[in-house]
């Protein structure tokens, strides 16, 4: 008996301590376990002079550009382009209906052969009236006729060399009003004035149309520019030649820049004055977004990190911080201006965090690193 008691004593012991270790195994197993991640690269955050930048919004403009507009009024019979077509310089655009222009030319062109008959006539004139005037020139010597019929030869023959004379400014006149009308008419005919393309179209076929109303507008695309409204209290710091970083974000990435040209005066209602940067990337179009990033020379503390340290999803930007006891924590930051490779961080990052730099894709929450 005493046996037995003792053999289920030892055994209900043994069933107890391995309960009990059971138990101990299962609360430990939910511990953390320290993770080695390798490619995780960690920098300490320092504070540091920043230069001070100033980000201008800007809009990417053709170098040349022209507003053909029509001359006389009229009525638009022909139109030979629309947008986007690729033109030449002479080349016809459209034409112009103007019975008034072109019945002016005619009567012009008329007067020319009016005036020329008028001329043929007047020299005719002249020379009856010359050969008239030398007959009684000898016979005066020989006094066969008196001084007053001489005297009125003699002036018959002034009077026909300045009917000539007028005669001959009448047809200069009527060739000088047949060119200006025929000019007039001509401007029935709108041409292009420079090599480019179509980038803009105010009217229609069969619309009427006004001296001086806009009717197509040409871009030369083989040169833009980046037009950028500086304030006017950075009139004395910014000079032709500055250079400057220019991000137009159609055609991707960031590249320097320098102030070809600088419009001496400024918008009174903007209070701002544009500065001209020459463009040379490809896929540039009229009228795209650009921003100017020009250094004003100073300097302000800030902390800034790598760019392939920021984690951006939807909305939300942020870093990875591994914390004293080498525990990775997502933490959420608000970026600011890009310095080179950095970028400036505003909030959620203080000087001597440490932040993965490098191979963010491989952390997770609450692990550890070496």
């Amino acid at each position: 008996m005493r046996n037995r008691a003792l053999l289920s004593i030892m055994i209900m012991t043994a069933l107890f301590s391995a309960g009990c270790r059971e138990k101990h195994q299962s609360v430990k197993g939910e511990e953390r376990p320290l993770v080695g991640i390798k490619g995780v690269g960690v920098e300490n955050v320092k504070s540091g002079a920043i230069p001070e930048l100033l980000d201008v919004a800007g809009t990417v403009r053709a170098r040349t550009s022209a507003l053909v507009s029509t001359r006389i009024p009229g009525t638009i019979t022909q139109l030979r382009v629309r947008e986007g077509d690729r033109v030449k310089k002479g080349q016809l655009l459209v034409q112009l209906e103007a019975a008034e222009n072109q019945a002016t030319a005619a009567v012009a062109t008329a007067g020319i052969d009016e005036a020329r008959r008028a001329l043929e006539e007047a020299q005719s004139r002249k020379k009856l009236v010359g050969a008239t005037f030398e007959r009684y020139q000898n016979l005066f010597k020989e006094q066969a006729v008196s001084r007053q019929e001489f005297e009125v030869r003699q002036t018959e023959k002034e009077l026909a060399s300045q009917g000539v004379a007028r005669a001959e400014a009448r047809l200069v006149q009527a060739e000088q009003g047949a060119k200006a009308s025929a000019t007039v008419s001509d401007y029935t005919r709108i041409v292009s004035p420079i090599s480019g393309v179509i980038a803009g179209k105010q009217v229609d076929l069969g619309a009427s149309v006004f001296p001086g109303q806009p009717l197509l507008t040409i871009e030369d695309d083989t040169g833009y520019q980046l037009e950028l409204a500086l304030p006017e209290n950075l009139a004395a710091r910014v000079k032709t030649g500055s250079s400057l970083q220019i991000t137009i974000d159609s055609v991707g990435g960031s590249f320097t820049g320098r102030i070809a040209e600088i419009v001496p005066t400024a918008d009174p209602l903007s209070r701002t004055f544009v500065a001209k940067i020459p463009l040379s990337q490809k896929g540039l179009k009229s009228g795209m977004f650009g921003r100017g990033t020009l250094a004003l020379g100073t300097t302000l503390p800030g902390i800034t990190v790598p760019r392939t340290a920021l984690v951006e999803r939807g909305a939300l930007t942020s870093v990875w911080i591994v914390d004293r006891d080498n525990i990775l924590r997502m933490r959420i930051v608000k970026s600011g201006r890009t310095v080179g490779s950095r970028i400036e961080i505003l909030t959620g990052v203080s000087d001597g965090d440490r932040v993965v730099v490098s191979g963010s894709e491989r952390v997770t929450e609450g692990a550890k690193v070496e």
